[in-house]
């Protein structure tokens, strides 16, 4: 069993894993049922970037306020898909000044700041998925799947639902967002390792930790949230693409 201090960091672990793999997953079903659909890459790129407009939105938004209150000095804003060096769709980007670590880490990870807050607002309170989970785990499954339709049953229930899913689909730090990590990485173990010479080591473990666990777990609840939305759309999403692979006799890689 985990030390106490360490949970944080295994609820991460068990919703972030996941949520990579759905992730990636449900993009490519998406695009393949596109593609199936329209025969045009072009095409099914444009649909699905309009299909994630609101996450892309919020994703870079947040590069640019985030880059705005710490002072640096931003260039140009793309919200217009396009292919990068390496050949990957990027759906937008923002352009700002070289920086410290710090401010870039920040920077960087801001979309998952506020599409975290974004995901955790919907999910517990427009979905009401909290709701949901103490019925079924006090009262039974029976009971949880009877909130889950009344969450249903909400006349705006999927307009929220899918601002979730795109949200949450395009709130993750990309390649470039994770560049300073390393960097701000290093500098954060060697100030653990200097605390703990220094003699701060049963402070960090009983003071600090369970704060930074807490904190943790905090953020494994949206990503969970997240995964439930991925999984629930991938499984529909799937059976679709195989329908149409059987109909037309062309099958996507």
């Amino acid at each position: 069993m985990l030390p106490t201090y360490l949970n944080g960091w295994g609820w991460l672990l068990l919703s972030l894993g996941p949520l990579l793999y759905l992730q990636k997953r449900l993009h490519f079903e998406i695009q393949a049922v596109f593609l199936l659909l329209t025969h045009s890459v072009e095409i099914s790129i444009a649909i699905f970037s309009l299909l994630f407009f609101p996450g892309v939105l919020v994703h870079e938004l947040s590069h640019y306020g985030m880059a705005k209150v710490l002072g640096v000095k931003t260039g140009r804003i793309s919200l217009i898909p396009r292919s990068n060096r390496k050949g990957y769709l990027q759906m937008g980007y923002v352009e700002t000044a070289i920086t410290d670590p710090l401010r870039d880490t920040l920077i960087g990870i801001a979309p998952l700041i506020s599409g975290g807050l974004i995901v955790a607002f919907i999910g517990l309170v427009r979905l009401q998925l909290a709701d949901v989970w103490y019925q079924a785990q006090t009262i039974g499954f029976e009971s949880g799947f009877n909130s889950l339709i009344l969450a249903i049953r909400q006349p705006d229930f999927w307009v929220w639902f899918y601002l979730g899913f795109t949200v949450s689909s395009m709130m993750l730090p990309s390649e470039s967002d994770r560049r300073s990590w390393i960097t701000i990485g290093l500098w954060i173990f060697g100030l653990l390792v200097i605390s703990i010479l220094a003699g701060a080591g049963n402070w960090l473990v009983d003071t600090a930790a369970p704060k930074v666990a807490l904190a943790l777990t905090a953020i494994a609840v949206v990503l969970f949230i997240s995964d439930l939305i991925h999984l629930v759309l991938l499984i529909p999403i799937w059976i679709i693409r195989l329908f149409l692979r059987k109909i037309t006799g062309y099958e996507v890689y």
